[in-house]
């Protein structure tokens, strides 16, 4: 954990982040000579901190390789289909992504810094508008599309209330870059398709058999794509004055002639894709060379909450039969009418006095 989290916060992101947000930066909209005449427009960070940590992600689940049962048998055969391991409880799930869509709110209009403006306060208040919009829309398409899915397949309708809870996260990651350049209406279009691309990733990498405990590679890599190539093709123009000034580029469906913007998003991708692989690859393999990386077998499937945290989680278990028992008895016990002294005289029922 702490190697891994050192090398991202010490190396990784310092680099990404200065290359975009900082004003010297070589792809940053915040200098006088930006890339393509006006940089790369990430104004929370879908790329700059979702991508990163997605690709992240994706690395290290491709070297540590898939969980003991996901997508092979004890003897080392393909199973027919993917084993899924259920969550330890939904509330939890649930709660935890409702903690996380409150907390965007700071996180996405919070990105405007100050409102010391109308023009400042109108940005946070768009952050604020076009964050729900996307995070409910594709809340709502990422489960009812997998329902649909779901039905052609077995014939059976079923929710998944988990894909309406990633969903909406990844709504929130793909609204991130954008949410202080696009109108409502174009944050509607975006959630729709943030859910159909956390779908399509999750599919992707069980094909690939990439296993992602936690769906983390759709929701922030995936989706984190989609969000910066969003705005290369709904940034307004007038959004885009009041968030970073004008510079005369914005998003395709708004001048089908000019590509710098979108241009400049791709080149934003590709440059966050290749400068974590690029230090995280081999990064990954010193520490599973070493034998950092990987618990045991035994380890594994007893659970690293037992063998690195002194316990489970989660205490799941029922009282043994010995202690129902003992309870019982003790309850019955306590029932028992307790004999009187000889010289003590009993209490008259009420029922008597009044006969």
């Amino acid at each position: 954990y702490l190697c891994y989290s050192i090398m991202l916060t010490g190396f990784v992101y310092p680099v990404v982040v200065y290359s975009i947000w900082s004003s010297s930066g070589f792809i940053t909209a915040f200098n006088d000579d930006p890339a393509f005449g006006c940089g790369m427009h990430d104004f929370a960070g879908s790329g700059v901190v979702h991508m990163t940590g997605g690709m992240t992600a994706l690395v290290a689940a491709k070297v540590l390789g898939p969980r003991i049962g996901r997508f092979y048998d004890a003897d080392g055969n393909k199973l027919p289909e993917p084993h899924t391991f259920p969550p330890h409880s939904v509330a939890l799930q649930v709660l935890g992504t409702f903690i996380l869509w409150v907390g965007w709110y700071g996180f996405n209009p919070g990105s405007t810094l100050a409102i010391a403006s109308a023009a400042s306060g109108n940005v946070a208040a768009l952050c604020a508008v076009t964050t729900t919009i996307a995070a409910a829309t594709s809340a709502v398409t990422a489960m009812f599309t997998d329902m649909l899915m779901t039905r052609k397949k077995t014939g059976e309708t079923m929710y998944d209330i988990t894909m309406a809870m990633n969903g909406a996260l990844g709504g929130l990651v793909s609204i991130t870059a954008g949410c202080s350049v696009v109108t409502p209406w174009a944050a509607f279009i975006i959630g729709i398709i943030g859910g159909w691309t956390y779908i399509f990733w999750s599919s992707l990498l069980v094909k690939l058999k990439i296993d992602d405990a936690v769906d983390a590679i759709p929701v922030h890599f995936g989706c984190g794509i989609w969000g910066c190539i969003a705005v290369g093709l709904f940034a307004k123009p007038s959004l885009v004055g009041e968030a970073y000034g004008e510079h005369g580029h914005y998003g395709v469906f708004y001048n089908v002639s000019d590509w710098n913007l979108f241009a400049c998003q791709i080149c934003g991708v590709l440059w966050i894709i290749g400068w974590v692989a690029m230090v995280m690859t081999p990064f990954f393999h010193v520490l599973n060379i070493l034998g950092l990386f990987r618990v045991d077998t035994v380890e594994e499937e007893v659970g690293l909450d037992i063998s690195h945290h002194k316990g489970a989680a989660y205490d799941l278990s029922g009282p043994t039969e010995a202690q129902v028992e003992k309870y019982e008895i003790s309850t019955s016990q306590r029932k028992l009418e307790v004999p009187k002294d000889d010289g003590e005289e009993a209490p008259k029922d009420d029922g008597e006095d009044a006969a």
